[in-house]
């Protein structure tokens, strides 16, 4: 997997967390250390837990399904991309006084934001890529993205958050489509 194609796939996961992280920012009275730390680590934390989760469930069915896995590749990251997208269109307005850097809130915030990284593990395992580098580098780029979200939520609002998303989404299903690309057209 190129260099390009990892920061691209991490970048998309991060979204979630992104826009999650704008409207904690607005929702915080005010932000301190203590919510940046504990939203970006739990956020970070789950983003890079999820995919080793995938990709271990992956290796197991791996033998298989070889002979079309680039197609549930593309099939899996075009869904969750398309649900990205879908999600940025129809988003409630939730507003709630509870701190979203606390408890069962923080929870399951950063369980919801990493759902999709579960399904990327899987992807990688099935195209035979490695995932503890990965791993790594979708964890900490969603923990930058998630303190940056805060303090752009302090700043800009919800303005940008379904847009973050929808741009997210796409990215999911341009890599989708590169790889089914790749192991069919460019293969033959």
């Amino acid at each position: 997997m190129s260099n390009s194609t990892l920061i691209g796939i991490a970048l998309a996961l991060a979204m979630d967390a992104f826009a999650v992280a704008l409207g904690a920012g607005l929702t915080l009275e005010r932000l301190t250390g203590r919510h940046l730390f504990r939203l970006g680590f739990h956020f970070g934390l789950f983003q890079a837990l999820m995919p080793i989760l995938g990709w271990l469930a992956g290796l197991t069915v791996q033998q298989w399904i070889t002979a079309y896995d680039h197609w549930l590749a593309f099939a899996l990251l075009a869904f969750v991309g398309g649900k990205m997208i879908r999600e940025a269109f129809h988003a409630e307005e939730e507003r709630d006084n509870r701190d979203p850097t606390r408890g069962m809130t923080l929870v399951m915030l950063s369980l919801a934001t990493s759902i999709d990284a579960l399904a990327v593990g899987l992807t990688l395992a099935m195209i035979g890529v490695s995932i503890w580098i990965p791993a790594a580098v979708i964890g900490i780029v969603a923990g930058a993205l998630t303190v940056a979200g805060m303090f752009l939520g302090r700043r800009i609002g919800t303005l940008w958050g379904p847009r973050v998303e929808i741009l997210g989404g796409l990215i999911l299903i341009g890599i989708g489509a590169r790889i089914l690309l790749e192991h069919t057209l460019w293969a033959a």
